[in-house]
C-alpha cells in the first residue's frame, strides 16, 4: 500500500520525484571548489560532510509532508495552494545554490535565502491547515535554512563585497 492510503504510489511517487529533482538540481549547482574553499567561514560552520545527510533527511520529510497534506484535503483549491507553495519553495531552494555557488554572489544568495525561509513558513501554514503532522515535519527544514541563512550572512560579512564574475 502506498503513502496515499489507496494502494497507489501516485502522490508519493510524484513527491519523491520532485524532491529528487530539486536535490539533483541544487547539487549540480553546488561546487565546493577553489573559490568556495578560499572563502573565510565562521568556526561554527557545520562540517561539509553533514550537508548531504541533513538535506537528504529534509527532502525526505518534505516529500512525506506533501503527501500527507495532499491526501488530507482533496479539494481543488487546497491542492492548488499546496502545489503552488511547494513549487515556489522548490524554485527558491534551487536558486540559492545557483546564486551562491555558480554566480559566486553570497550577498545575493543571502537576500534570496530570506525568501526561501519565508516560503518554508508558508509551506508550514498551508500544510498545517489540513494536516498538523505534515506541518511539523517541515520544522527541521525551517530550522536548517535558518542556520544556513546565518551562515550565509557570516560569509558575506567575512568576505564581502562581492562582484559579478
Amino acid at each position: 500500500m502506498g503513502l496515499d492510503g489507496a494502494g497507489g504510489w501516485g502522490p508519493a511517487g510524484i513527491a519523491a520525484g520532485a524532491a529528487i529533482l530539486v536535490a539533483l538540481a541544487g547539487g549540480l549547482l553546488t561546487t565546493t571548489g577553489p573559490w568556495y574553499q578560499a572563502l573565510r567561514r565562521p568556526a561554527w560552520k557545520p562540517p561539509d560532510w553533514a550537508f548531504g545527510p541533513v538535506w537528504t533527511t529534509i527532502f525526505t520529510l518534505t516529500a512525506i509532508s506533501a503527501v500527507l497534506a495532499w491526501n488530507a484535503d482533496a479539494s481543488p483549491a487546497a491542492r492548488a495552494s499546496l502545489v503552488a507553495a511547494y513549487a515556489v519553495n522548490a524554485v527558491l531552494n534551487i536558486a540559492w545554490s545557483g546564486l551562491f555557488f555558480r554566480l559566486r554572489r553570497p550577498d545575493w544568495a543571502f537576500v534570496e535565502v530570506l525568501f526561501l525561509w519565508l516560503s518554508i513558513g508558508v509551506l508550514i501554514v498551508v500544510t498545517g491547515r489540513v494536516h498538523g503532522m505534515a506541518a511539523l515535519l517541515l520544522l527541521p527544514y525551517l530550522l536548517w535554512v535558518g542556520v544556513a541563512a546565518c551562515l550565509n550572512r557570516a560569509i558575506v560579512r567575512l568576505n564581502g563585497p562581492f562582484r559579478s564574475a
